[in-house]
């Protein structure tokens, strides 16, 4: 990068923006490497960068940021290692820290689902060492000390060190405690000078105590002795200490050997790392800026929307759209100071740099950047005291510079052009330096208070005004950027609104020429058009969002009607199933039925049976009727009991879905005693439904009838689920018996008997029962999922 592009994106504030960028990294190499990031105007380098920074996004909104420690540059070190250097404790646990970063990417991107991402090749690239890691690690407590578990030999020199020291403590210790030695001690105390255990000795008894002096105090006044019992102890002490140190300068070797052998490739992925995390980074200043990820093109073309910038406070900033390229690429803006229009320049410059960094911008979605060679700017007050320039001079050497670098592939942006000399002639020269820019080829943006360039802008093709809006009545701008149209100075309406006296503006009006007066009158109709045109468009914005949302909330009601549906479709296969299965249920009754009446060719009643049989068929094929009727609603008052009710009889009680056994007979009040389960209840006589299916068949009532009940797989419509619940033992036993006869009637293989848990009563008795019934294979309790202990699951045979 050249020294003067530097400037120029010092002037646009980029090194701003990677100054935040740098913060959002996690190690000290990426933050240097995102303050060195230089714009790529290769397209198809720009591209692939904001693909990168794209995906990155993509992962951590899906899947949460990876977790990236804050890792040295460790790549000396591992060179080091790899040429037979020893390293230090400290060094071992910062590459430690760098394999446990590379494992921990590793696993983040195996963690998430099957998306590709442009950075799937650096991630595959990464090869965790977890081994060497966990050597490092087990290995290492901190970066003074050594695991005694590192070696045996470690752990048994360490081990003799310190018994010997008891050792030499316990004898120094009966020395200074003994009442013979104490006069002549200075303290009580066991120290060590040199490391090796010495006592405190006053001056005057240095011969009381035989030994070595290996240090005295600051007085003289006290000797440190190394008494002679224990001279040979402190020897072997330091001998094993010695030992110590060079089994720990084996294991340390043994390591940077290991680390040696990794070196290039840990190296590697150190650097694959740091791009991951500068990456990352760029995700994360993107969210912090609510940023959205621009389209990258290379025809010169940059069509920002809602366009923030991103040094402005969130909470002030206005959003405004910046076109340049295409049908124009000459922008002019015109405006009152203070209006916007220098934040707009720094808008347009920033953004592309940004999206040349692969950044993402705070912008709305379809927002389009351009890739340039060169991005120059002259913003703000160049002026040099040191080289004696003024501000009208500085500007110039600036603009020098720009015109002798600018090619089509350059976007220049002007503030203030002309500005800082005579006005007639800052005009013409600013018409001049804009002609001779566009000659080259260049993109241009200038704001100006001229004029003479709204003039250019209107009458010369490629070249577009643009204003910032400013509230005369308030006094206030809006930053929106209206292009199309030349700003208004609006000096004359600001003056008044301060309070200049009526006179002076006039007296002033009267001393602007005559075509200056038509061409802001001119612009003042134009901006009360724009006005009027831009709200008529807001009308229309909204009838459109209204209409969408109504095609949108239709389109949902279709959708939800295509469900429903589908469900109706759905329910009437099943419910077509469930008659078929009923018809072929009562087919299958009324065989049994001729087949028992078969059986009974020899009894008296014989000639009864057909005529009985047949209107039982009539009474079942009718009940069929019934069922094929969907919407079939039942009259409760056209139904007649078929018989007077007599204890015993099953019936159904329409309005419960249950059925009961009737106790006694119908009452004055017309009420019948019904038992259903363990309940008693009297029920009218009305709600009551007669099923002689459910009864027994008397074929006559004199000697010979035949008192079999033909219970038959009519009434056995599949359920395999008994509930005795709430039951005693005798009536669910009852109950159970003639739930059985049904299955095995209607075919079934497995039962399923709720029995609850209670007190365990209830299932002994059912366990019993089913023992003993021949028609039962096998039984058991119910698992996980069943009912545990409150279910047995029985086997028919």
């Amino acid at each position: 990068m050249e020294q003067n592009d530097q400037k120029h994106y010092r002037a646009l504030e980029l090194d701003k923006i990677l100054a935040r960028l740098a913060d959002c990294c996690s190690c000290e190499e990426s933050r240097a490497r995102a303050l060195e990031i230089e714009p790529q105007t290769d397209y198809p380098r720009a591209v692939r960068q904001m693909h990168y920074t794209q995906d990155a996004h993509l992962l951590a909104l899906r899947f949460g940021m990876p977790t990236v420690l804050h890792i040295k540059n460790v790549k000396g070190m591992l060179k080091r290692a790899q040429v037979g250097a020893l390293l230090n404790l400290r060094e071992l646990m910062d590459i430690s820290n760098v394999l446990r970063t590379i494992r921990n990417l590793s696993s983040y991107r195996k963690n998430c689902d099957d998306m590709e991402t442009a950075l799937d090749a650096m991630f595959e690239s990464l090869t965790p060492h977890r081994d060497l890691e966990d050597i490092i690690n087990n290995n290492i407590l901190s970066e003074e000390e050594l695991a005694d578990t590192a070696s045996p030999e470690l752990q048994r020199i360490r081990r003799s060190i310190r018994n010997t020291e008891l050792k030499v403590r316990s004898q120094l210790d009966k020395l200074v405690k003994s009442p013979t030695y104490q006069k002549y001690l200075q303290d009580s105390i066991i120290t060590m000078r040199d490391g090796r255990f010495v006592v405190p000795v006053k001056q005057e008894y240095r011969n009381e105590i035989k030994g070595m002096v290996h240090d005295t105090s600051s007085s003289g006044a006290t000797l440190f002795v190394e008494p002679i019992a224990v001279v040979e102890a402190n020897n072997e002490i330091r001998v094993l200490q010695n030992k110590e140190q060079q089994e720990i300068e084996r294991i340390i070797a043994g390591m940077s050997a290991e680390v040696g052998a990794r070196a290039d490739v840990i190296c590697a992925d150190y650097d694959t790392v740091v791009e991951l995390d500068l990456y990352f980074a760029k995700a994360r200043l993107g969210r912090a800026m609510k940023a959205t990820v621009p389209t990258i093109t290379d025809d010169a073309v940059i069509d920002l929307r809602r366009a923030r910038h991103p040094m402005i406070d969130q909470g002030r900033v206005v959003p405004t759209d910046i076109r340049l390229g295409g049908a124009f690429d000459t922008l002019v803006i015109t405006g009152p100071n203070t209006g916007g229009k220098t934040v707009s320049l720094k808008t347009l410059g920033l953004f592309t740099l940004m999206a040349m960094c692969g950044l993402m911008l705070p912008v709305a979605d379809s927002s389009t950047v351009s890739v340039f060679d060169h991005v120059l700017a002259d913003i703000g007050d160049e002026q040099s005291i040191e080289q004696s320039l003024s501000t009208f001079s500085a500007h110039m050497t600036n603009i020098v510079s720009i015109l002798q670098r600018t090619d089509h592939r350059t976007l220049v942006l002007l503030d203030e052009l002309g500005a800082g000399t005579d006005p007639i002639e800052g005009a013409a020269l600013a018409i001049a330096i804009l002609s001779a820019l566009r000659e080259k080829g260049a993109k241009i943006a200038a704001t100006t208070h001229y004029a003479e360039l709204k003039v250019f802008a209107l009458e010369t093709d490629g070249v577009e005004n643009a204003s910032c809006e400013f509230d005369v009545e308030s006094l206030s701008p809006t930053y929106r950027l209206s292009i199309g149209v030349p700003g208004r100075s609006n000096a004359f309406a600001i003056s008044e609104r301060l309070g200049l006296d009526a006179y002076i503006i006039e007296q002033a009006k009267q001393h602007v020429s005559n075509e200056n007066t038509r061409f802001e009158d001119v612009v003042s109709q134009l901006e009360d058009t724009r006005l009027g045109l831009e709200k008529e468009k807001d009308a229309a914005q909204q009838i459109r969002e209204q209409a969408e949302r109504m095609k949108s909330e239709i389109a949902d009601y279709k959708a939800k009607l295509e469900k429903e549906k589908e469900r109706e479709i759905e329910r009437a296969k099943n419910e077509a199933k469930r008659l078929i299965d009923k018809v072929r249920v009562e087919s299958q009754r009324l065989v049994d039925e001729l087949e028992e009446i078969k059986k009974q060719k020899d009894s008296e009643h014989y000639a009864n049976m057909p005529a009985m049989a047949k209107a039982q068929m009539k009474a079942g094929i009718n009940k069929l009727y019934e069922l094929a009727d969907p919407v079939r609603q039942e009259r409760e008052n056209d139904y007649v009991l078929p018989r007077k009710l007599v204890r015993g009889d099953i019936v159904s009680i329409v309005d419960l879905g249950k059925d009961g056994t009737v106790l006694s007979p119908v009452d004055n009040a017309g009420n019948v005693m019904i038992q259903v389960g363990i309940m008693k209840i009297k029920v009218a006589q009305s709600r009551l439904r007669l099923d002689e299916r459910k009864n027994k068949v008397t074929l006559g009532g004199k000697k010979g009838s035949v008192g079999k009940n033909i219970t038959s797989r009519a009434e056995r419509t599949g359920k395999n689920e008994l509930d005795l619940r709430g039951m005693t033992a005798e009536e669910a036993l009852i109950e159970l018996d003639r739930f059985i006869d049904g299955a095995v009637l209607a075919g079934l293989g497995t039962i399923t008997i709720i029995h609850g848990k209670g007190t365990g009563a209830l299932r002994a008795a059912v366990h019993r029962d089913l023992k003993q019934n021949k028609s039962i294979k096998t039984f058991r309790l119910g698992v996980y999922g069943e009912g545990e202990d409150g279910v047995t699951i029985a086997e028919l045979k």
